[in-house]
């Protein structure tokens, strides 16, 4: 077969060509049904796992209720927590926020003319926040999260009256002082004993348990 070759020149005209990109579906509650959180313990990985029930289990034992939100976090799902939050908490600019490989998100809400809306912009990122129930968290979801590498827990804890829980070794620790939540400190010392530790922040992220405080 003959073959040819072929001088390719550049044309007069260098005006750069638009490539128009799609824009993704905009910011809204509707994000917050994809890549779900589990809420199942067994889904985090070894050792968290097995301290994680053993703890569970010695706060029920004890009589104090617990109930687990989420435990193993898809990135894609931190990567949206984090960027609604900051823009509705943080004055993150929704046009200058980060793209993710796979997820198909405008943070940028425009008009009927095309031109930027901010207000419906941050109305979009408030709506997941309200959805993700994050109305309270005082901090951004982190992007590297405890919970994508299925070494961290949120839970809800509260018991009545005085609480006699064993600890890891099988000592009873009697807990007498307030609150009778998840926020207690004598029961953060109980659960370092199983390895499961409360998030240093304090109150700003009451729920969050894992295997270093983070």
């Amino acid at each position: 077969m003959a073959t040819t070759q072929a001088v390719l020149t550049p044309e007069s005209n260098t005006t750069p060509a638009i490539v128009r990109v799609p824009a993704g579906d905009p910011s809204g509650a509707a994000w917050v049904a994809q890549y779900p959180t589990s809420s199942s313990v067994p889904d985090c990985v070894e050792p968290f796992k097995a301290n994680l029930t053993a703890f569970i289990a010695a706060l029920t034992a004890a009589g104090a209720a617990v109930s687990v939100a989420a435990t193993l976090r898809p990135a894609q799902r931190a990567y949206l927590m984090h960027w609604c939050w900051s823009i509705v908490n943080a004055n993150a600019d929704p046009r200058t926020t980060p793209a993710m490989a796979g997820v198909n998100i405008a943070w940028v809400h425009t008009d009927s003319n095309g031109v930027y809306d901010a207000a419906a912009s941050i109305a979009g990122a408030k709506a997941m926040v309200n959805a993700y129930g994050m109305q309270n968290l005082n901090t951004a979801p982190a992007l590297n999260s405890k919970h994508i590498s299925g070494l961290a827990v949120d839970m809800s804890i509260i018991w009545a009256g005085d609480l006699s829980i064993n600890n890891k070794s099988g000592m009873a620790v009697v807990i007498t002082s307030s609150p009778r939540t998840g926020m207690n400190a004598d029961l953060h010392a109980v659960g370092a004993t199983y390895g499961v530790i409360k998030y240093v922040g304090g109150s700003a992220d009451v729920p969050h348990w894992s295997d270093n405080g983070h």
